[in-house]
């Protein structure tokens, strides 16, 4: 009787690898490609949707300056070009540095339900905008993005050089910042009524009262955040495996950690500074990209970038439609999205690649 020859165990191991690996490209050029949709369809739901109604044709002859029909003069056209252009850029922004820091302080951190609110960072930035506020008379919407920016930065880096990147210890002394923040913002607060009325509305999250000089000023920081959260995946995937893995394999865990120290003190900045402390979103982001590519940072990074501007605007389009003749801010919409999302992680037993 004839036999087939035996197959080696390392050639089949290889084969199987070599099936799985287009398997695995296919799968993200299908979820990038569905993804990259999504956020089409997202951002034309936010130039279309309101609480003003407007037709389609006004939105197109609004944001294409090369229509026949283009005339910022005519009502319809000037809420397009004035509020909903402004906020629908705005959200592309803060959502997109969402997804990222939320991505990178995961990665970096192996914590689950790591995100700016949790190391303390959105708490830093809260105190800088009511300290410039109370005591610097700030009251434009410009003038509050750069202070936003700088308390981010200032607790992310005393977090991160507190915490040195030791995931335990950064969570604790990010709760601590957070607990000695509170409280002062809140005696500021209690003394001075016209910072508490300013403050209020910036505090809850929004994409409104902010205009596009916001995002001009602030897009270089974003940009260079980006790009490190794009040379930081390869790496944030051998971090998942352990500093000793890591190093074995000849990786700078230190560097490594650097490196997302500085990202994440530029995006946690610019989302904070363009939005206001969102809850949430850069939590739930890297989840929900895990479940559509799986652990490896180098697919995860790219659809948790676009599922940031998707969650964020999606919020901001639902905040409109949901009360008659009145918005929600895109921050309570998204708390609200959020919530399930994290009582589901911290229900689970493991959440896989972090």
């Amino acid at each position: 009787m004839l036999t087939s020859p035996a197959v080696p165990p390392g050639a089949a191991a290889s084969a199987t690898a070599g099936a799985a690996l287009p398997r695995g490209r296919t799968r993200l050029a299908l979820v990038l490609a569905g993804t990259a949709l999504l956020l089409v369809l997202v951002v034309a739901a936010s130039l279309l949707l309101g609480v003003r109604s407007v037709p389609a044709s006004a939105v197109w002859d609004a944001v294409w300056p090369g229509a026949a029909g283009h005339d910022l003069t005519n009502p319809d056209q000037a809420v397009v070009a004035q509020l909903r252009v402004p906020r629908t850029v705005l959200g592309l922004l803060a959502g997109l540095a969402l997804g990222c820091v939320g991505t990178v302080i995961q990665g970096v951190t192996r914590n689950p339900i790591a995100d700016p609110g949790l190391l303390g960072i959105t708490p830093g930035a809260s105190l800088a905008v009511v300290v410039a506020v109370s005591f610097l008379g700030v009251a434009t919407p410009l003038g509050f993005v750069w202070f936003a920016f700088a308390g981010a930065a200032l607790a992310a880096v005393v977090v991160f050089s507190i915490g040195r990147a030791q995931p335990v210890r950064l969570a604790l002394v990010g709760a601590a910042l957070t607990a000695f923040v509170t409280p002062v913002i809140a005696l500021l607060l209690l003394r001075d009524v016209q910072a508490f009325n300013q403050y209020r509305f910036w505090a809850v999250g929004a994409l409104t009262g902010r205009g596009l000089d916001a995002a001009s000023a602030l897009w270089p920081f974003l940009v260079v955040g980006v790009l490190l959260t794009a040379m930081l995946a390869p790496r944030l995937t051998l971090l998942a495996m352990g500093d000793d893995v890591a190093t074995a394999l000849g990786q700078d865990v230190r560097t490594t950690r650097g490196l997302a120290a500085v990202a994440v003190v530029l995006l946690a900045g610019v989302s904070t500074a363009l939005a206001g402390p969102v809850a949430l979103v850069g939590l739930v982001v890297p989840h929900a990209a895990r479940r559509l590519v799986g652990t490896d940072y180098r697919r995860l990074t790219p659809v948790a970038a676009l599922l940031g501007p998707v969650v964020l605007l999606g919020a901001d389009v639902i905040g409109r439609l949901v009360v008659p003749n009145a918005e929600l801010e895109a921050g309570v919409v998204a708390a609200f999205l959020g919530a399930p999302v994290l009582v589901a992680v911290a229900r689970g037993r493991h959440v896989a690649g972090v």
